[in-house]
């Protein structure tokens, strides 16, 4: 399977910004040292062209952004300093899920080592999200291969309010998001499928609802091509996340929503989401083990 990561040292965010950047190194790191037998080929992410952010953003906020000139109040949504490095890992962020998409399409399935900014809607970023790189893909699949009926699946503990306002009334895209219902964001938008869980909600409660819900969803969707946004960030140890799922219940999470793509043969590429562990391994090892289970 081709792996697409981004090495975020080469344009670093200051200190206090570099969580992700630790992550998305460690989670590479890991891969890497996987044997050959894995069949994981690791290819460096391009950078996503304007042409291709066009497909979703406005081109008002695209150049705004690219220039420095948003603003603080809009960088203090998105939640990072404007800097020439933010718009280089920006670029690289959505550019990774473009490429992973790309490659699904000929060989059934892709990853990104990094990915899953849902937040970011087309006139605007929004926590940590600059631009909304499955969006930007589900756009680039349909009009390069006849896509007709794209699924994104968002089960990140946060809901996918970007994802779902970019394709809110457009049936050739169905947006399902699983997430905490007191979780960031506070207003939440309208996806074609959404499962709010309650705080503190464990293995049981999280996989029974999945099974229903995703069951739903790609009855509802009857999808040609899928993105799956896993995220670590249901984790019991995150720091935002505010739900209870071991990493056995997340490995389980994994092995339904892959067992139904394996079923339906559809083509899917996985990115990876929000993670914040108070042990930062965590994270990492909840994507390691989604990584493993989509390569299998």
């Amino acid at each position: 399977m081709h792996i697409y990561y981004s090495d975020p040292f080469t344009f670093p965010l200051p200190a206090k910004h570099s969580f992700p950047s630790v992550k998305y190194r460690m989670l590479r790191e890991r891969v890497q040292r996987w044997p050959a037998s894995s069949g994981a080929e690791l290819l460096v992410a391009p950078r996503a062209r304007d042409e291709e952010l066009r497909l979703v953003h406005d081109a008002g906020y695209l150049a705004g952004f690219a220039g420095g000139s948003l603003g603080d109040e809009a960088m203090k949504r998105i939640g990072f300093p404007w800097s020439p490095e933010l718009v280089e890992r920006s670029l690289r962020s959505c550019g990774g899920t473009i490429a992973a998409a790309r490659r699904a399409v000929l060989d059934g399935r892709a990853a990104y080592l990094a990915g899953g900014t849902h937040h970011a809607r087309a006139d605007r970023g929004a926590g940590y999200c600059v631009y909304n790189d499955c969006a930007v893909g589900a756009r680039v699949v349909q009009r390069e291969s006849g896509v007709a009926r794209v699924l994104v699946v968002d089960l990140d503990v946060h809901q996918g309010d970007g994802t779902a306002a970019i394709f809110a009334g457009d049936a050739s895209v169905f947006t399902f998001s699983m997430h905490g219902e007191q979780n960031f964001p506070a207003d939440k938008a309208r996806s074609d499928l959404d499962v709010a869980l309650p705080t503190g909600a464990g293995d049981g409660e999280y996989l029974d609802s999945l099974r229903v819900a995703f069951a739903a969803a790609v009855e509802r969707a009857r999808p040609q091509f899928v993105f799956y946004l896993s995220g670590a960030d249901a984790f019991v140890g995150d720091r935002l996340g505010r739900l209870s799922l071991t990493k056995a219940g997340l490995m389980q999470r994994d092995a339904i929503v892959f067992g139904e793509l394996r079923r339906l043969g559809v083509p899917h590429v996985t990115v990876m989401g929000g993670g914040y562990g108070k042990d930062i391994r965590d994270s990492v090892d909840v994507y390691e083990a989604t990584v493993l289970e989509a390569a299998s």
